[in-house]
């Protein structure tokens, strides 16, 4: 069996979960929602899906996403809910053998954006939030500190998590990150409305940090649309609601379900090839500006 899950706290989570109830051994298959739905991951009989759409190959599936809600039952389980997490928790409670009650909180807490203004401007001072953080940069070169942050959350306390070598140092580039990432924002977000528009496209690599910030740097905004190139000649939206100036009628996975992406209701991303940006871009916003429910 393999643990096939994305790589954001939830699913570093998922795995943890998953691989103390069902005794699965390293290494997890860590893969982006559209690579799945593209059908770029070979997914084989047997392997286990966490936080990621379905694929009918899968022997076990777990999602708590909108815009992947099954059409037939499936073998696993499928629930609107903070965090895929916390339904893997559900579901496994009685077969683990450590007690991941507050990792599973706080997994749900980051996940559907319950923060308070003081966590989202001094994330140095919320272990959880801070180590969360650290998981920001997609690119497969990640893999090993992904897999290792799985290894520790499994087997170490959290301040033990919080103490070794490796997240000390990531959570030191956080905070000096985040500084960057704060003059990025300001510097390329455009608010017409009450939506902010953040157009990272002209920096290469794209800066990232901590995504809640923007929200606090413009407080006027009920929603921000984010967008960056990637490589292979690859585009990506990320859509989020304002967790400080609630507003926003539209559903954004159900919106990026029609741009070839998905998400919650409150968040959500969609990748492409780049020469749709404009197109996408245009009507993402057109449908943010009218802000009817979709």
């Amino acid at each position: 069996m393999r643990v096939v899950t994305r790589p954001d706290f939830d699913g570093v989570v998922c795995a943890v979960l998953l691989m103390d109830a069902l005794n699965i051994s390293p290494p997890v298959l860590w893969a982006q929602p559209s690579d799945l739905q593209q059908r770029r991951v070979d997914i084989q009989k047997g392997d286990v899906i966490a936080n990621l759409p379905f694929h009918e190959s899968c022997s076990l599936w777990f999602d708590h996403h909108y815009s992947n809600q099954p059409k037939t039952p499936v073998n696993g389980a499928f629930k609107i809910a903070p965090s895929a997490a916390g339904i893997v928790h559900e579901y496994y409670r009685e077969r683990l053998d450590r007690d991941y009650n507050e990792l599973v909180h706080q997994t749900d807490r980051i996940d559907s954006a319950d923060l308070t203004l003081d966590e989202i401007l001094h994330p140095e001072n919320y272990p959880f939030v801070l180590l969360s953080m650290t998981i920001t940069n997609h690119d497969p070169s990640e893999v090993r500190f992904w897999d290792h942050l799985v290894n520790l959350l499994r087997n170490r306390s959290t301040a033990q998590v919080m103490d070794d070598p490796e997240v000390k140092q990531r959570c030191r580039q956080v905070v000096e990150t985040n500084i960057v990432y704060e003059k990025a924002l300001r510097a390329n977000t455009t608010l017409v409305h009450h939506v902010s528009i953040t157009d990272l496209r002209d920096l290469d690599p794209a800066p990232n940090g901590n995504r809640f910030l923007v929200y606090c740097l413009f407080p006027d905004c009920t929603v921000n649309v984010k967008i960056i190139f990637e490589q292979d000649n690859l585009a990506s939206i990320k859509v989020g609601h304002s967790i400080l100036n609630q507003g926003c009628q539209v559903n954004v996975g159900k919106m990026l379900s029609a741009f070839e992406g998905g998400g919650h209701p409150g968040a959500g991303a969609c990748r492409f090839t780049r020469d749709k940006t404009s197109d996408y871009l245009k009507r993402i916003v057109d449908i943010l500006l009218k802000n009817v429910p979709v």
